[in-house]
């Protein structure tokens, strides 16, 4: 039986293993988590699985835009299911927590550069900073 994960491979003619698709369940699983909290999923699941092997599965499963990698400033690299929706991301300044955002505004990419320097653009990322309601409640300012 071949599982939605395992499609996902195939379409991108990529071989399904059992760790392409532990990272693959992991991310699902855990959207925005960073590269070491995979590893650590990932090995859990597995057992036997170098950190190294993991991060070639991450390196490759973007590659083949089956996974969007964000890199919020000051933020190790975190990684979610790539849907082709052109979403952005709210982050909260205090804990790191992240948060998916619908397009801006419009479709997708949501935003029209002044100057697309000649550029067929097909996507915009936007990072909106702030504090989350738990770190505002902490901090008193809810």
């Amino acid at each position: 039986m071949s599982t939605p994960h395992a499609e996902l491979l195939r379409d991108a003619d990529l071989r399904v293993t059992a760790p392409r698709l532990a990272v693959l369940a992991e991310v699902a699983a855990r959207p925005h988590a960073t590269a070491e909290e995979i590893r650590s999923a990932v090995h859990d699941r597995l057992g036997a699985v170098s950190t190294q092997a993991v991060y070639d599965v991450l390196h490759a499963l973007t590659a083949a835009r089956i996974l969007r990698r964000i890199e919020p400033s000051g933020s190790p690299g975190r990684f979610e299911l790539f849907r082709g929706d052109n979403h952005h991301h709210v982050v909260c300044r205090e804990c790191g927590s992240v948060g998916d955002v619908p397009c801006a505004v419009g479709h997708a990419p949501c935003l029209t550069a002044s100057d697309d320097n000649g550029f067929v653009v097909d996507t915009a990322e936007v990072i909106y900073w702030g504090l989350c309601p738990t770190c505002r409640e902490a901090a008193g300012t809810a």
